[in-house]
């Protein structure tokens, strides 16, 4: 184990996916005391408005504010990344620095290309990060092997039936706030700029909407939901919503 291992690390081909995709669950993490780490695979910079330049200020603001300790960006080309052999290392070797017991992933199929390539190469590396062969340094003090319990899924655009739904009510609130530190490109009363389909409230209302249907099939007032690739076990069902 190393001093920078975390307990999730939510992982996003944009600035503002994982926000979006998971921010409730990241927050409430967080206050219950998890170690919680984010990675962004580019920079964003073929996004409408703003800069990649002021993405990345948003996404430290939006770091802060959720509580993750630490937020890397591994520069990959947005828009135009491939599943290589050098960008599955490069996510190899976060997925190795963190150690994490769960990494939260892009959904496996939405609106946006990038998400469900950045879906598939994630999880390729995150089974690759457990194989010793693999060398992410030629120096004596190489990585560590590590392969994360579980991988799963956020839900993006695109409507896909969970698999398993994280109660987050008491969260959404938050959420929304988080996703807001990306001011260049969502709803804000005095925002500027032409229109995308993520501008408008209509777009923000729509994160509670879901939160509000997810939550209902637990019973629970909001969820966010998740799938996954893998059986999710359980040692006692009495825990199960």
């Amino acid at each position: 184990m190393t001093k920078n291992k975390l307990d999730i690390l939510a992982i996003g081909v944009h600035p503002d996916d994982v926000e979006l995709g998971c921010g409730a669950t990241l927050v409430k993490q967080v206050s219950l005391g998890y170690r919680v780490g984010i990675v962004d695979l580019t920079k964003g910079e073929l996004g409408t408005r703003g800069s990649a330049a002021l993405r990345k200020k948003e996404a430290e603001a939006a770091r802060k504010y959720c509580g993750a300790l630490v937020r890397e960006n591994l520069g990959m080309a947005d828009g135009f990344f491939e599943n290589t052999k050098v960008n599955k290392l490069k996510i190899i070797k976060a997925v190795r620095k963190y150690q994490p017991d769960i990494v939260l992933s892009n959904a496996t199929s939405d609106r946006h290309p990038d998400h469900s390539r950045a879906s598939l190469m994630i999880s390729e590396a995150c089974f690759l990060a457990g194989l010793q062969k693999i060398k992410t340094s030629a120096n004596r003090k190489a990585q560590a092997k590590w392969r994360p319990r579980k991988v799963f899924n956020y839900i993006q655009d695109h409507h896909i039936e969970p698999d398993i739904v994280v109660d987050v009510t008491g969260y959404i609130e938050k959420k929304i706030k988080l996703v807001q530190c990306f001011s260049s490109q969502f709803y804000s009363p005095k925002q500027k700029g032409v229109s995308t389909p993520i501008s408008s409230k209509a777009f923000l209302d729509n994160l509670t909407g879901r939160a509000l249907a997810h939550g209902r099939r637990i019973g629970v007032e909001h969820g966010e939901g998740f799938t996954c690739a893998e059986y999710v076990g359980t040692g006692d069902l009495m825990k199960i919503l």
